[in-house]
């Protein structure tokens, strides 16, 4: 997550498994749920291609708690399932137009805003990434809509048990890049709505002005502020920072930036402060490191508990980072490798949640996909 949210806010402002036993509890506002939160950040992309229904898929039959993922709004109005705003040559290849003498082939570099979802359905997005050499891939793997997203978890979770942390990628400074605010609200609310996984869904994003917005059209939505250092300020100092929905930090008492981050996530009824664990002005990425610079801080975390916020950082790959947070306190972590973080949950005697039996979900991943490439 990390990566490409700080690039963008810069640049705009200068083996089976044992099954289930019984189900998750709704995320709470403070404290630890049932079992220590592990999210599976895209799925879990440091195991297998991000974003994609294998992804999730392993997700699952790793035990993950929750599976994270983001959402796209194609030219023709729906939810897709992708990360980025445009279509990647590092992640997606053309394999043909979507119909004979389309203007608008090749779609690798455009935004998913400007592809209908015929035009989307034609990439072939199996690129293993450098920076995840032990990625698996499923070739020819499409492009999944949230909704054939919910539709697999039907089948390889029929108990309906994990948790989804689903955000909004919307741009608040280059609007034309994106959809607007109120359609990527109201589409994703209207799936959600209809899904088994309605009060399972926590609803994230960078954006404020989207978790104002869900709150407003339903308030028993969770809402996840996600947050780090660009997306806080604009370099002149001048104005309020577009991301935060209006709120202004300077507002706030607070000795400390995540003093006042934890106030403004509660001042829009946030339950959950989901900030960047390393901040983007951190040299290195070892907090051993002298040079090394967190943004998730003890101060945070303590006031935004006592406002009544769980806090979930992200996007944690190292365990010393991992082991100063739990010591903060925090109420789960997002990883690019949930198997590793759930193994040392498992020794530090956290309790976590169980697997999905690994037969099972790849029977029903061999059927969904089969479905998605017909």
């Amino acid at each position: 997550m990390l990566p490409t949210i700080v690039t963008l806010i810069a640049t705009a402002l200068a083996v089976a498994a044992t099954p289930y036993q019984g189900p998750l509890s709704l995320p709470k506002k403070t404290g630890h749920n049932r079992f220590f939160d592990i999210q599976a950040h895209r799925g879990g992309r440091a195991n297998t291609i991000e974003s994609t229904l294998p992804a999730f898929a392993w997700g699952l039959i790793e035990g993950s708690t929750t599976l994270e993922l983001d959402n796209g709004i194609t030219k023709d109005g729906v939810v897709v399932i992708w990360h980025d705003l445009d279509i990647l040559p590092s992640k997606c290849r053309d394999t043909g137009p979507a119909f004979p003498d389309d203007p608008a082939y090749p779609y690798v570099g455009k935004f998913i805003a400007n592809l209908t979802l015929s035009q989307i359905k034609t990439l072939d997005c199996s690129k293993r990434q450098q920076e995840f050499p032990l990625q698996l891939v499923y070739p020819r793997t499409r492009i999944s809509t949230l909704q054939e997203l919910f539709d697999f978890l039907d089948c390889a979770d029929p108990h309906h048990h994990v948790l989804l942390n689903i955000e909004s990628k919307i741009n608040a400074v280059y609007p034309n890049e994106t959809h607007d605010v109120q359609t990527f609200v109201q589409k994703q609310h209207d799936l959600f709505l209809n899904s088994r996984y309605y009060r399972s869904i926590t609803y994230q994003s960078f954006d404020w002005r989207t978790l104002i917005q869900m709150k407003h059209l339903d308030p028993t939505i969770i809402t996840s502020a996600l947050v780090v250092d660009p997306s806080t300020f604009v370099p002149d100092g001048s104005t309020v920072s577009p991301w935060l929905g209006g709120v202004d930090l300077s507002q706030f008492d607070g000795a400390t930036l995540g003093e006042r981050i934890a106030q403004g996530a509660h001042s829009i009824e946030a339950d959950i402060l989901s900030p960047s664990a390393t901040s983007a002005s951190s040299r290195v990425s070892d907090p051993e490191s002298e040079d090394y610079v967190g943004f998730t801080t003890p101060e945070m975390v303590k006031l935004a508990h006592d406002l009544g916020l769980a806090v979930k950082p992200w996007t944690v790959n190292r365990l010393n980072i991992v082991e100063q947070l739990v010591d903060m306190g925090v109420d789960g972590i997002i990883s690019d490798a949930p198997d590793v973080l759930r193994r040392w949950a498992q020794q530090h005697k956290l309790s976590v949640a169980p697997r999905y039996p690994k037969y099972q979900v790849l029977a029903c991943l061999a059927n969904h996909q089969q479905a998605i490439r017909r």
